[in-house]
Order: C-alpha cells, then sequence, then structure tokens
C-alpha cells in the first residue's frame, strides 16, 4: 500500500514543488480572509447565519471536520515511506502536532456544552482545510525535512518547543474557562474571568496562535510558517469579532482588557 500512494503521489522532486505550492497558496489565501473577514465575521457560533447552509450539530461539527487534521497525517506518517521518520527533530515537531489535533478532534469536541449549530458552509470549509493542511504538514515532515543532528539543541528549536508548549496550555486551559462559564441549566452568555482571559478577550485564540509560531519557530519551514501565518489571519480576526461583541453586548465589561495582545492589541 505504502509504496502504491508514493508512486501516485510521483517524483519526489515533483512532490516537493507541490508541498511548495500548497504553502505559498495557503498565505495567499491567508491574505484573500484577511480582507474578506473586514467585512465578514467567520459564521459560526454566536456569528451562525442561515445564508451559510443549513446548522450542522456543533459536536458533530468540530469532530469530523478537525478529525482530518489529525487521521490524515496519521495515515501519511504509517502507509507511506517516510524517511525521515528515524529523525529526533520531525519525530518531535511530528509529535507537536499530532498533540494539538489529538486533543481537538477526539477530546474537545466531546466536552462542548451546548454551543450554537455550526453553519455547513464553514463546517465544509474547516474540513477542506484540515484535510489539506493535514497532508501538508504530515507529508513534508515524515518524508523530506532534512534537519541537522544537533537541531534539537538549538536555540531556535527550543525557544520554538517551549513556545508551542505555552501556547497549547492556555488553548486548552482557556477552552476550559469558557466551558464553565455556565452552570447547569443556565443559558445566555457570560463575561470570562481568570487565566489570560484577564487581559484579553480571545485568550483560547491567542494560546493557539503562540502554538502554531512556536511550531513554526522550530521546523523553520516555509510550510509550517504558513500554518502559523494563516492560523494568526483568522483567529486574531475572532478575537476582535469578540472583543467588540463583547463590550456590545455587556455593559460591565473590562475596559482594560484587550482584543488579542495584553496591554496592547
Amino acid at each position: 500500500m505504502g509504496d502504491f500512494l508514493n508512486s501516485l503521489l510521483g517524483p519526489e522532486a515533483e512532490e516537493l514543488r507541490l508541498l511548495a505550492r500548497m504553502s505559498y497558496l495557503m498565505i495567499f489565501m491567508a491574505v484573500v480572509t484577511f480582507f474578506t473577514l473586514l467585512f465578514e465575521n467567520v459564521p459560526y457560533g454566536r456569528y451562525s447565519t442561515t445564508k451559510f447552509g443549513f446548522p450542522v450539530n456543533v459536536k458533530l461539527a468540530w469532530f469530523v471536520q478537525e478529525l482530518p487534521a489529525f487521521v490524515v497525517p496519521l495515515f501519511v506518517v504509517f502507509w507511506t515511506s517516510g524517511a525521515k521518520l528515524s529523525q529526533l527533530p520531525n519525530q518531535l515537531l511530528l509529535l507537536m502536532y499530532f498533540c494539538h489535533y489529538f486533543q481537538r478532534s477526539l477530546i474537545y469536541p466531546f466536552l462542548i456544552r451546548g454551543g450554537k449549530s455550526t453553519p455547513f458552509a464553514s463546517f465544509a470549509i474547516a474540513f477542506v482545510f484540515c484535510v489539506y493542511n493535514g497532508y501538508l504538514q504530515g507529508r513534508y515532515l515524515s518524508r523530506y525535512a532534512e534537519y541537522p543532528a544537533d537541531w534539537v539543541t538549538r536555540p531556535m528549536f527550543i525557544s520554538g518547543s517551549v513556545l508551542w508548549l505555552v501556547g497549547f496550555l492556555i488553548n486548552v486551559h482557556s477552552d476550559h474557562i469558557l466551558r464553565n462559564l455556565r452552570k447547569p441549566g443556565e443559558t445566555g452568555y457570560k463575561i470570562p474571568f481568570g487565566g489570560l482571559f484577564e487581559y484579553v478577550s480571545g485568550a483560547n485564540f491567542l494560546g493557539e496562535i503562540i502554538e502554531w509560531a512556536g511550531f513554526a519557530l522550530a521546523s523553520q519551514s516555509v510550510h509550517s510558517a504558513a500554518f502559523a501565518f494563516f492560523t494568526l489571519v483568522v483567529l486574531s480576526s475572532r478575537a476582535v469579532a469578540h472583543h467588540r461583541w463583547y463590550l456590545e453586548k455587556f455593559e460591565d465589561y473590562p475596559k482594560s482588557r484587550k482584543a488579542l495582545i495584553p496591554f496592547l492589541f
């Protein structure tokens, strides 16, 4: 099966060029998305609307749309020739990636309490992105990424790995705070407090942005940089939209809080 898939994917040089083009396309799409989101919020959760398609149950949507980001690279790693899988830097970078999406696809969806349905268009776009990015990151790191033997001891890798871990913990902790805002039986929105929510409205978004920025710093590739840039564009837009929404909805919302970056923005 692995040999068949490798032959299907074509010569190494050709596939490596394809992966680079996919990365540049992701950067281009991030720029397009940036300008689009200046005029339209991402249609999910509190911004859901039927003009973007029929509603999909929020737990089902999160599980199905995020699952390819975990399954596709897992398939790539175990069913194709992973020439670089024996290298420690590649193993650690793949571990970072898989840790995030294991939590995001197999744990997070089943912890959601309530939540509005997701419009089909948002669900479909997220699903396609996870397939696309899952293949891009998994294939590059398992077959093509080449690092020196001492890469894991270099400052860029160490600082990037620490950033990834800090971002991951912020993201998980912030999701925990949001999940426990309402007591059983309560409905409606509440102001989040605790953790980085004391300083920013988008603490969960900030955590994920830090995560993938650290991943890109540790990886030092255009493939990871494209992913980090796309994440920054989409999640910073969500943070700004949430911040604006909180200020409009709650008169007592802390005026000292920023949208995404403590004390600055």
